[in-house]
């Protein structure tokens, strides 16, 4: 029998210099896939909140332009309608008809204390009691910063004087547009004259 020969030395080799690259990038590889997941999700964040805030602005944008419009088509369609009953009233103001001539300026007297009637428009309601005033009764009086205007008092000679009949109804008439000539002054800030405003009380 042959005899064993005995194992030589057994060399180890130990490498002292740096890793090599691959070895380091496979080292870091998880760590770079949790911060590119990361990063990703951040910048998806905030494009959603950036594109979340910009369809809220267009939608609160829109919803306030709506709004615009619905309160100007409104406002709109409320003067129509009140310069239509305003055409009305003063129809039935400047009639003949004592009852109907009383009735318009009743309802002059309640468009004129809209919020919806403007200066002119308002000024345009003094041809309504100054119609029913007649001529000039002598009377006159000067409000803060008008021009002058009559008073509103029945007329004073008989032969102006309407029918005993057709009493009462002129004094409605006389009433309605005392009442409407205190409402135009106060809108208007002209002063009243007391006669007219003594009569505007009396009972119809």
């Amino acid at each position: 029998m042959n005899p064993t020969p005995p194992p030589g030395p057994l060399e180890v080799v130990v490498h002292s210099g740096p890793a090599d690259w691959w070895v380091i990038l496979a080292g870091l590889g998880p760590l770079a896939v949790l911060i590119a997941a990361l990063l990703a999700f951040y910048i998806n964040s905030r494009t959603l909140a950036q594109r979340t805030s910009a369809d809220k602005t267009a939608l609160d944008q829109k919803r306030e332009a709506d709004e615009q419009a619905l309160r100007q088509k409104t406002e709109a369609d409320s003067r129509a309608e009140w310069w239509r009953r305003t055409q009305w009233a003063l129809d039935r103001a400047l009639d003949e008809d004592k009852g109907t001539s009383a009735l318009g300026l009743a309802t002059l007297n309640v468009l004129a204390r809209s919020e919806l009637a403007r200066t002119e428009e308002l000024k345009l309601f003094d041809t309504a009691w100054e119609n029913v005033a007649g001529g000039d009764n002598g009377g006159r009086t000067v409000g803060a910063g008008a021009s002058e205007h009559r008073n509103v008092q029945p007329p004073r000679n008989a032969a102006s004087t309407p029918a005993k009949k057709d009493a009462p109804a002129e004094h409605r008439v006389q009433v309605a547009a005392a009442r409407l000539r205190v409402t135009l002054d106060e809108r208007l800030g002209r002063l009243t004259p007391p006669q007219t405003k003594a009569l505007a009380k009396e009972p119809t």
